[in-house]
């Protein structure tokens, strides 16, 4: 771009996209005097999903608005917590993800996921489809502008991932309701039902169980349990149930 210069601030938690040699306060930034404020964010490396407001010399304007020579321009990211209009909150998330969504869904969180890779497009046309938020490391992803909403994950520990997430968007929470392994319903079963399904020693050391309404998948409080515990917990200490 070789237009009219603006000076760039992007807020802190913005600047980790951006290359190094701006991720100070007023870079100078050359524009070509027609693309909107929104293209001239992503150019300096932001996906647009991690934006608020943007203000020119100290005034709130949209995405759609056109800097013009010598304005002051200050991006900042979205608010937390963050809402999603035109649907219910329900998330997916792209292959990288698999372990936060079966955190979300632990907590009841409608979490869709894939397994396989099968490609930037059939995901942004997935979240369009369904109305799901996408949540995804790739910034180029996020740029595509079928998504129905997104939202970068900025760590790559599944522990910090999660709290990300629920900071960021405070779904409800009803832990143990869903599956984690198909994201469907959970209903209590009793031993009869399901014993078919159990191994032996299950069968004889546990009484209670939950069965997916979907995929059929059987659950009891086994080794594991423990762990799932602390998550469970430990979220519903600092987030709560809704």
């Amino acid at each position: 771009m070789n237009g009219p210069g603006i000076q760039l601030t992007l807020a802190p938690e913005l600047r980790l996209f951006a290359p190094p040699s701006r991720r100070t306060d007023r870079v100078p930034t050359a524009t070509d005097g027609a693309s909107s404020l929104g293209h001239v964010v992503e150019s300096a490396g932001v996906p647009l999903t991690e934006v608020g407001r943007l203000l020119v010399d100290g005034q709130e304007v949209p995405v759609s608005y056109v800097p013009q020579d010598g304005q002051n321009v200050e991006v900042f990211g979205v608010e937390r917590p963050q809402q999603i209009t035109g649907a219910p909150l329900r998330f997916l998330l792209d292959v990288h993800l698999g372990t936060l969504a079966r955190r979300l869904r632990l907590l009841g969180v409608d979490a869709a996921y894939e397994n396989e890779d099968i490609g930037d497009p059939a995901l942004a046309t997935r979240s369009a489809a369904e109305r799901r938020v996408l949540l995804s490391r790739d910034r180029g992803l996020l740029r595509r502008r079928e998504i129905f909403a997104g939202a970068y994950v900025y760590s790559d520990n599944p522990d910090e991932q999660l709290r990300d997430v629920l900071g960021r968007f405070a779904p409800a929470l009803a832990p143990w309701t869903r599956c984690t392994a198909c994201n469907g319903p959970l209903h209590e079963a009793d031993k009869e039902s399901v014993g078919d399904r159990l191994e032996h020693g299950t069968h004889r050391s546990y009484d209670v169980f939950a069965q997916c309404t979907e995929c059929e998948r059987v659950y009891w409080r086994g080794a594991h349990h423990a762990r799932l515990e602390r998550i469970v917990d430990e979220a519903l200490v600092e987030f709560g149930t809704a």
